[in-house]
């Protein structure tokens, strides 16, 4: 996945006494987003790079759904329009 290296790089780097990255969630309980010590995992989509990435998370759910219910090696289904 694109820039997935970059997120998971920073978080070894912190595990080994590097330097770390910031991290943002986005909660799906409160509609906002968070740092690391924020809502438990289960109620957030994340990490994300920068504060637009996690702020744009549900756009980003909403284009992949899309993407995956019109792809045909994962549908059997005729393409559904928008």
């Amino acid at each position: 996945m694109p820039g997935g290296s970059g997120r998971h790089a920073g978080r070894l780097a912190s595990r080994f006494g590097g330097m770390a990255e910031e991290e943002y969630w986005f909660c799906l309980k409160h509609h906002t987003v968070e740092e690391r010590d924020g809502c438990k995992a289960a109620d957030r989509l994340g990490p994300y790079a920068t504060r637009d990435e996690a702020a744009a998370a549900l756009d980003k759910v909403q284009q992949r759904n899309e993407a995956w219910d019109n792809d045909p090696d994962w549908n059997d289904d005729a393409p559904r329009e928008g």
